[in-house]
């Protein structure tokens, strides 16, 4: 599905330029359980990170104080997000920064397209390297340069994994979440020399040799490349600051070699004091990484002379988030700093993964974020609210305090409102029918002494003393196919109240 030549990651695009094209997450959750190796290393990593995190985060006596502190200086920045915007942009402006608007995909796929144009002369490769994009996978921009014959290289060590697998991210920390070593040498070895620099034939699956590949594939576009996309962890308004923390060290190559660099970033990551950072580069890297700071922290402010890109252009773009701020219960998802931590404690995910979200934003974030940036019109995103248990650990473990559960329960409202109208659908039939027994007092008793009869019959002919029914038949199959529903009882409440005599034993 990619285009030819161009080993961007054309399956992520594609299913997210098409969600309607995507089956509904219940559904896709079921391929996932069926693949056992997918479950294992699911499994194996997300209760790696879970266990690091938590060391680091115990070692703060003060740790509530900065989850508070951080949801305060979000919530700050997305009440006066207006002004803080034209902060940012006075400020990088004067700092020698161009700033671009961009009010959707379409906009900011064109503003970056025509800047890599405008920054390539004749006789350059034309190609781009990047870091950080995952807003940049929002946008599907890897497509669009595609099309105009430019190849984008992701060069975050699980991004490559995942562009060189022609697959598309599971996680928002580690994108290669779902694939282990083992099949990490394996597109190693059959798609880096396509590409680029081949890996070597005697590659192993030791993860110092799989670094080692991925270092000496990547170096020599670093090298050549005179354009780079970033995306940003934050940007300060106080002075049209960007910052980028990160593991590997591809992001300060990435921000520092090329003559010219773009940098997409959503209009929610900023900030308005270079203060309020301090607050963030604690709870980032231990809510994310379990570290206690991130080995690279690149911060930069406008080009210097002789000193790293020649310009620079950040692109301000919104896809929806505006829409999600005129909510004001939905736009708490504006505080995510992308940490990942809600996916990692996460019973669900860890067994559906991330692909079955349907989205480049997977997990509880995800069920909360995607559907507000791209409505609830397609199957997969009016199924991503149903798509948890409600057990409230990724609230425990959010940095900035996003309230997910009840950020959940409150678009499964809205999903249900939207089809307020319309042909019901089997839940809305039930529902109905449940409210018309119970509305009339008559009512009730009858279905509660119907059920009771039943009950009776079937513990007496079919289960004995067996308290559960694997099965209903149809229509209700399809709600009884994940639950085990309890056999009635053989005598309703009031029945039983005046066989005890209002359940008091007589002396």
């Amino acid at each position: 599905m990619s285009a030819p030549g161009h080993p961007h990651v054309g399956v992520t695009q594609a299913f997210l330029g098409m969600p309607d094209a995507l089956p509904k997450f219940q559904d896709a959750a079921k391929t996932a359980l069926a693949d056992p190796v997918l479950r294992r290393n699911l499994a194996h990593a997300t209760s790696t990170i879970r266990a690091k995190r938590a060391a680091v985060v115990g070692e703060l006596d003060n740790w509530e104080d900065l989850r508070l502190a951080a949801e305060a200086i979000k919530d700050r920045a997305l009440q006066s997000l207006d002004q803080h915007l034209e902060s940012f942009e006075a400020n990088a402006t004067a700092a020698g920064t161009t700033v671009h608007w961009a009010r959707d995909a379409e906009e900011a796929n064109r503003i970056v397209v025509d800047l890599v144009e405008a920054a390539l002369e004749p006789g350059d490769r034309r190609e781009v390297v990047k870091v950080k994009s995952m807003l940049t996978q929002e946008i599907e921009l890897n497509e669009a340069l595609a099309a105009a014959g430019i190849d984008a290289w992701e060069t975050d060590l699980a991004e490559l994994i995942v562009q060189l697998g022609k697959d598309w991210p599971s996680h928002i920390l580690v994108p290669a979440i779902h694939r282990n070593r083992a099949e990490v040498r394996e597109i190693f070895l059959e798609e880096m020399a396509a590409v680029g620099r081949p890996a070597p034939d005697d590659l192993t699956d030791e993860p110092r040799r799989l670094a080692e590949a991925a270092r000496l594939h990547l170096r020599e576009k670093f090298l050549r490349a005179k354009v780079a996309i970033s995306g940003a962890n934050f940007a300060v308004a106080e002075t049209g600051s960007l910052v980028v923390v990160e593991s590997e060290g591809n992001g300060r190559m990435c921000l520092t070699l090329p003559e010219t660099l773009i940098s997409v970033v959503g209009i929610e990551k900023i900030l308005p004091s270079w203060r309020d950072l301090e607050v963030f580069l604690q709870v980032l890297p231990r809510s994310s990484t379990g570290e206690r700071e991130n080995p690279y922290t690149s911060i930069w402010t406008g080009p210097a002379a002789g000193d790293g890109p020649r310009r620079m252009h950040v692109v301000l773009v919104d896809n929806g988030r505006t829409d999600a701020l005129a909510d004001p219960v939905g736009r708490a998802a504006l505080r995510c700093i992308r940490c990942s931590a809600c996916l990692n404690v996460c019973p669900v995910y860890e067994r559906a993964g991330g692909h079955s979200y349907g989205s480049i934003y997977p997990g509880p974030i995800g069920a909360v974020l995607t559907p507000q940036l791209r409505g609830t019109v397609s199957a997969v995103d009016r199924s991503l609210p149903y798509a948890s248990s409600l057990c409230g650990a990724c609230f425990d473990v959010c940095p900035v305090r996003i309230d997910i559960p009840s950020l959940l329960v409150h678009l499964r409202t809205k999903v249900v409102d939207d089809r307020r109208g319309g042909v019901p659908g089997p839940e809305a039939v039930a529902m109905r029918s449940a409210s018309w027994v119970l509305a009339d007092p008559r009512r009730f008793r009858t279905a509660a002494r119907v059920a009771a009869a039943g009950g009776k019959t079937l513990r007496s002919k079919l289960f004995g003393a067996r308290p559960m029914l694997r099965r209903l038949p149809w229509p209700a199959a399809a709600w009884s196919r994940t639950r085990d529903v309890p056999v009635p009882p053989t005598e309703t409440f009031r029945q039983w109240w005046e066989r005890t005599d209002g359940g008091r034993d007589e002396p």
